[in-house]
């Protein structure tokens, strides 16, 4: 597919792109569908309603950053391409937050792993929630529909070290281990996925669906934050949005509005609830916003014999699933075990140490190792996620309560990645926890685990994935938008990302995203088309 100044096309071939911080005056636009947000959902969408002859206005409030501005620069890449200059957090700070803010959203800056949605997750959708169409047979070709748009197959190149680590410990340990699907295309293997893909080969919507749209003839303003839609009876009548400066953060006084047949909001699982909240669309049950999940994650870092490099090569290949469904669905979260790619700023601010024990993990960088756990949070009663809002200024914000079952499942996992790297020949490890040393053996970590406090703050906790806010179902007390992403209030508004989970998913969320999106918009575009 074409991209941004990639196989001879580009903005200057006949695109519609509009950077809205050079906007000299006020505009209105007008549409067949406005498409908030370019991110799995979002750009998704628009590939497919542009390809059915549509007329879609694509909305990102991030800028437009592609393959030159991606210099593996951790400094420009965190403050440019994250949600507030990667400071995002919950609002007691207890979690940070990973999450894209710019045209292709967290695709342009996730780590490629690509799953299907877990069978068990929406047989729990169904059952529980009322979920119509997401069993695993009718999403089937949904998931082969955006695998085979987006190369996702298994990585078949020998892991780095960091992530061989998890599988030697597994194999060790007699646990599952498996390979993890990328989406990528001829694949450099550089290390540096998080800051942006220099070489175009991560198959994110920059470089598939978003100039895919672009060449049926969509339209692409990047810099506008969408304040609110206005809305009167059952339907949205106009969006309206801010125009931000080149820092992607001042407004320039500009304004716009976009006029449409129908508004599809893929903001997020916090941005989506947050445009929702700022419009105050109508929710008569009090949903928007509620039962919000992350895939809270905690992790351990050891420190071995050889050289590591936790900076070079994919950044994730190898997984464990061998604890994600311990206790059953509905019983004690399980959890899923990755590896993170370490890089020296991120890993400064993520691990906890200071002064001279700072400069000494730093000594120590090149024989690093991590591993991550993957709360699948949203199952059980103790587990009702957490709760987006507005902060004075309209944006939004999660609040998001650690629940005793979420911390003994943090305690569980810290337990059994010390154990993977110590089978797998660690000199040391030490949980990502502010009271933790480094231990030098099983037997010294274990009891040192188990004596941890639990406690927000003290434990590094963080995540790169939302899902819910806007929930979906067919009842409208229990949900936002119904099994297809459509509003229940509103007729000519849909929500197309992973803000329409019921509960976490279990496994990296941008797979189920796209192939929902996907599903939904052939569905919409079929309607568009029909009353048109």
């Amino acid at each position: 597919m074409a991209n941004f100044n990639l196989y001879g096309k580009g903005i200057d071939d006949g695109w519609d792109v509009v950077d809205a911080a050079l906007l000299e005056e006020d505009r209105t636009l007008e549409a067949d569908v406005a498409v908030i947000g370019t991110g799995a959902g979002g750009g998704t969408t628009a590939e497919v309603l542009a390809r059915a002859g549509l007329k879609v206005i694509m909305v990102e409030e991030g800028r437009l950053y592609h393959d030159p501005d991606f210099t593996m620069d951790e400094h420009k890449a965190y403050s440019r391409l994250y949600q507030e200059g990667m400071t995002r957090a919950t609002a007691d700070a207890s979690i940070a937050i990973l999450q894209g803010r710019c045209v292709g959203g967290s695709t342009t800056v996730n780590w490629t792993s690509s799953f299907r949605t877990p069978e068990q997750t929406l047989h729990h959708w169904q059952n529980t929630h009322g979920v119509q169409d997401c069993d695993p047979e009718t999403l089937a070709p949904w998931f082969a529909n955006r695998e085979q748009a987006l190369n996702i197959q298994p990585w078949n190149v020998d892991p780095n070290r960091n992530n061989d680590i998890l599988r030697d410990g597994c194999e060790r340990m007699g646990w599952d281990w498996k390979t993890i699907p990328r989406n990528v295309r001829n694949c450099w293997n550089l290390g540096y996925c998080g800051m942006g893909c220099p070489t175009n080969a991560k198959q994110g919507t920059l470089v598939t669906s978003v100039p895919s749209a672009l060449g049926d003839g969509a339209t692409l303003i990047h810099s506008l934050r969408v304040d609110r839609l206005n809305h009167q009876g059952d339907r949205v009548r106009e969006l309206r949005g801010t125009a931000l400066g080149a820092d992607g953060v001042t407004a320039t006084g500009r304004r716009m509005r976009i006029r449409a047949r129908h508004f599809v909001v893929a903001g997020s699982a916090i941005g989506s609830p947050g445009i929702l909240l700022r419009s105050e669309v109508p929710d008569p049950y009090d949903r928007i916003g509620r039962r919000t999940f992350l895939h809270p994650v905690n992790a351990t870092v050891a420190r071995m014999p050889e050289t590591v490099e936790p900076y070079y090569g994919a950044p994730q290949s190898i997984y464990s699933d061998e604890f994600l469904w311990r206790d059953g669905v509905t019983g004690s979260p399980g959890y899923k075990l990755e590896v993170p790619p370490l890089h020296p700023v991120m890993a400064a601010a993520v691990l906890p140490d200071h002064g001279e024990a700072m400069v000494e993990q730093a000594r120590h960088f090149p024989q690093t190792q991590s591993i991550i756990a993957l709360l699948r949070d949203g199952f059980n009663s103790d587990s009702e996620g957490g709760t987006v809002t507005l902060r004075d200024d309209n944006s939004p914000q999660l609040h998001y309560p650690i629940s005793d079952s979420l911390w003994s499942a943090f305690r569980h996992a810290w337990l059994r990645m010390a154990e993977i790297q110590f089978a797998a020949g660690a000199e040391a490890v030490r949980p990502v926890h502010m009271d933790a040393p480094y231990w030098h053996s099983w037997k010294e970590a274990e009891q040192g685990i188990r004596e941890l406090p639990l406690a927000e703050l003290r434990a590094r906790l963080f995540t790169a994935h939302q899902m819910g806010g806007c929930s979906m179902g067919d009842d409208p007390a229990r949900s936002v938008v119904n099994s297809w992403g459509e509003h229940h209030h509103l007729s000519n508004l849909s929500v197309h990302d992973a803000s329409i989970f019921p509960t976490s998913l279990g496994a990296n969320p941008q797979l189920t995203v796209y192939a929902l999106a996907a599903r939904n918009s052939h569905r919409l575009a079929g309607r568009l088309q029909s009353n048109a």
